[in-house]
């Protein structure tokens, strides 16, 4: 919404003068009017303009065809002489005696268009008598501005005379304040930012009359349920629009056409009530508010024909369709240069019927603009009185008596609030007696029973429905800024949940192991599991798909976080940052065959019994940690050779994070997709498997575009925090040297690696304090499908120094049993 400033002042006389364009602004945007832009039209214009006088001119006609004007302009002293200014002018609408806008040499035009003394049609043409396009006032430039014969003497400032320096605020309306499309509605909001008075321009008498302005029939009562009309008879086509009135049209955004339709323009942006003009004489019986029928067609007047649906609104006679209602006109009645006779509608519609209309025909107008966000049901009448009145004023005719007025504005339903419930919600200390005349301000009626206040809100504000609507007015007039910031005090005994600790100790341990963390969209296709090679039958393509998708090539809730970590690890390579850790813990979803979820009434909380029905609905949710590393895990440089990241990378980063919650874990080998068959762990909590990681295949890393050997690893983490321990303790340190104890074992290539450590480790005993495979060998010297283990036990007692027959006992002892439960042979 644009309104200009001198027009706000005008509907509202009493604002302060020394209030500035900005500031009045800023206290409208503090009311909810939020600003979009301040523009200053006209403030471009410099250099000289003056009134100037026509002393004489002659006619002279060019080889072109056109005749132009040589002008002798007196401009009193503004050239410095007092001279006659010799000027060349194209346009013939003046006379000698006129007074006319002049600029001379130096000065500037919008447009940045300079103004110089130069050569033309064989004269020196010193200035130009400007057209109302040239100095920004409008679309005319067949003739030049002729100046009222009261407008001053020769060399008078020109800006004293027209309106070329107003200053225009443009609003950012919000769906809910559509009351703030008119200056009717910022008047009023300007006035309650300074307390000032307010007087209400459709406060007016509406007319009324036994007869009707023309015969009018409603079929949709809930589509239309007021329309109204009067009748003007005897109006001049040719009358223009008086200058004051198509300047502020121009101001606030839209384009001087003819009086009849300025007139019903004016208006709308007056009262915010949009109007419409038949030419009575095109009419053909009376009119009949309905329904589109099937097959109906109307030619709006953008000159499209348009194809009707049966839920669109029409305002017809016996032709068939007229109008498309609260949206546009048609073709066949409208407004001409030959309409003296004209019936003017003001009617309300229902803003839904509106709004549908306008997006199924795409045909945004400035009439549904209003209509669609609601307006004042009780203005009709006298919006169109209104526009009669000004038909009348500036192009003669006469208003016939006939008031045509079907409907009545449907009544506005009290609520009920306590006189204290705004000072509750903002923390303000907001009196009641405040509270009462804030409400009033803002047009609200208020009824005082106690404590209780019965508030009847005003017919143009259609969005205050319920207690806290009344509680944002009567703050935002008390000024948000008001609010207090207060800190609420934290309840004893609380903080971050456990599950919330434990996950913020496992992020911190891959920080702290070099990984990265990333969120991703939550949002997987059929292309992203091809991509990772799952079989038809895995139950990761099982997805819960999207209703309202963001992207068609991903429908669905992902059930897995890989696609996830490889899509960002793949822009990282693609823009050289090839050597990447990074993790992600993120929910994901795993559909459930419950059927669909069942749908209550908003009208009250579900029931304990409801909530258990939704939540069993609902597809589980686990908590997932996805990680992946790729490129170099250790540098290479003066300090010796890098080393490339390995799948062992990815399983021990798993380990670290079961430790750091205090969750013993163990691997063994498996194959499952998207991991490479041979080098795939599986990784366990007793029995129970919480996830896999390992290296992944080939073609993985190629449909991803991530570096090859790329190692990930995805682990439930909603199953492995239910083992997690309450707190982990701190290992104890012994102040007695280790006990170091080598073993190589041969066993056969089938046997993992884990389970040769799992007995090394129960039969070394309680002194054990750490093992390590630190060698594995395959060769001649070992056998064919043999492979040595080579592993370092470490022993610790903590209370005294191990011998070496203690330390070389329990080595033993560990070796044993791994020979009788693998079959292992020592080296």
């Amino acid at each position: 919404m644009r309104a200009a400033v001198s027009w706000i002042r005008a509907v509202v006389p009493g604002l302060p003068a020394d209030v500035t364009t900005a500031q009045l602004a800023d206290r409208l945007t503090a009311l909810g009017l939020k600003l979009e832009a301040i523009e200053r039209p006209g403030h471009d214009i410099t250099g000289p303009l003056v009134v100037g006088r026509v002393l004489s001119f002659e006619d002279e006609p060019q080889k072109n065809g056109k005749t132009i004007r040589w002008c002798s302009v007196d401009v009193g002293a503004a050239n410095g002489t007092g001279e006659p200014q010799g000027i060349v002018c194209g346009a013939h609408n003046f006379a000698v005696g006129d007074l006319v806008p002049v600029i001379l040499p130096g000065g500037v035009l919008p447009g940045n268009f300079e103004i110089a003394a130069r050569k033309t049609y064989g004269h020196v043409s010193a200035g130009m008598i400007c057209s109302a396009r040239e100095l920004g006032l409008g679309d005319d430039h067949a003739g030049i501005i002729v100046l009222p014969p009261d407008a001053g003497a020769p060399g008078d400032d020109v800006f004293d005379v027209l309106p070329l320096r107003d200053e225009v605020i443009e609003f950012e309306i919000n769906p809910d304040r559509a009351y703030a499309l008119s200056l009717r509605g910022v008047g009023r909001e300007a006035a309650l930012a300074y307390g000032v008075p307010f007087t209400d321009p459709a406060d007016r008498p509406a007319p009324s009359s036994p007869s009707a302005a023309y015969p009018v029939e409603v079929e949709d009562p809930v589509g239309c349920p007021v329309f109204t009309g009067r009748s003007v008879t005897g109006f001049d086509p040719s009358a223009p629009t008086p200058d004051w009135m198509a300047r502020r049209i121009q101001l606030s955004g839209m384009r001087p056409i003819s009086l009849a339709v300025d007139v019903t323009n004016y208006v709308m942006l007056e009262l915010g009530q949009p109007i419409h003009g038949f030419d009575r004489d095109k009419l053909a019986g009376p009119i009949v508010v309905r329904r589109a029928r099937e097959g109906e067609r109307l030619r709006t007047l953008d000159g499209v024909d348009r194809n009707l649906s049966v839920e669109d609104l029409l305002i017809t006679d016996d032709s068939g369709p007229i109008g498309l209602a609260g949206v546009m006109g048609g073709e066949t009645t409208e407004l001409c240069e030959t309409t003296t006779n004209i019936f003017i509608e003001a009617a309300h519609w229902d803003p839904v019927a509106i709004f549908r209309t306008e997006r199924r025909h795409k045909l945004p107008s400035e009439a549904s603009k209003r209509f669609e966000r609601g307006t004042d049901p009780t203005i009709p009448l006298i919006a169109a009185d209104r526009v009669a009145e000004l038909l009348t004023t500036y192009g003669g005719g006469t208003v016939e008596d006939g008031v045509t007025s079907v409907g009545a504005a449907p009544a506005r339903t009290a609520i009920l609030i306590d006189a204290e419930l705004p000072a509750r919600v903002t923390g303000m200390d907001i009196p009641a007696a405040t509270t009462v005349d804030n409400l009033r301000a803002v047009g609200c009626s208020v009824v005082e029973d106690g404590s209780s206040l019965s508030v009847t809100p005003p017919p143009w504000r259609g969005d205050i429905t319920d207690p806290f609507d009344l509680v944002e007015e009567v703050a935002r007039i008390v000024g948000y800024a008001n609010v207090p910031s207060v800190l609420p005090p934290a309840a004893h005994g609380r903080g971050l949940t456990r599950s919330q600790r434990l996950r913020r100790r496992i992020g911190r341990t891959l920080a702290g192991e070099g990984y990265v963390e990333i969120v991703s969209f939550p949002f997987i296709g059929t292309k992203d599991l091809d991509a990772l090679g799952l079989e038809d039958s895995d139950p990761r393509r099982t997805v819960l798909r999207l209703a309202n998708a963001l992207s068609s090539e991903e429908p669905s809730m992902t059930t897995t976080l890989l696609p996830g970590l490889l899509k960002a690890a793949s822009r990282n390579a693609g823009r050289g940052a090839s050597d990447l850790a990074l993790f992600e813990t993120a929910t994901v979803t795993l559909p459930r065959a419950t059927g669909p979820a069942p749908i209550f009434g908003v009208d009250q909380r579900p029931s304990d019994a409801q909530l258990d029905e939704l939540d069993k609905a609902l597809p589980a949710q686990p908590l997932h940690l996805g990680l992946v590393v790729a490129g170099e895990r250790e540098r290479p440089g003066w300090w010796g050779e890098g080393r490339a990241a390995t799948w062992a990378d990815a399983v021990e980063a798993v380990r670290r994070v079961a430790e750091s919650v205090g969750v013993e874990v163990t691997v063994r080998a498996a194959a499952r997709a998207p991991w490479h068959p041979g080098r795939c762990a599986e990784v366990m909590v007793g029995d129970a498997v919480l996830g896999h990681a390992g290296e992944l295949h080939p073609r993985v890393c190629t449909a991803y575009g991530v570096p090859g050997r790329t190692a990930a690893a995805e682990l439930d983490l909603s199953r492995l925090l239910e083992h997690a321990a309450a707190m982990v303790e701190a290992p104890g340190f012994s102040n007695f040297p280790l006990a170091k104890e080598d073993v190589a074992l041969v066993v056969d290539a089938s046997v993992s690696v884990a389970d040769v450590e799992a007995a090394l480790r129960e039969g070394a005993g309680e002194y054990l304090e750490s093992i390590r495979l630190f060698d594995v060998y395959t060769g001649p010297q070992v056998g064919e499908g043999k492979k040595s283990l080579a592993f370092a036990l470490r022993f610790r007692a903590p209370d005294r120094t191990l011998t070496e027959e203690e330390a070389g006992a329990a080595r033993d002892v560990a070796v044993r049993l791994a020979a009788e439960r693998l079959g292992a042979v020592q080296r």
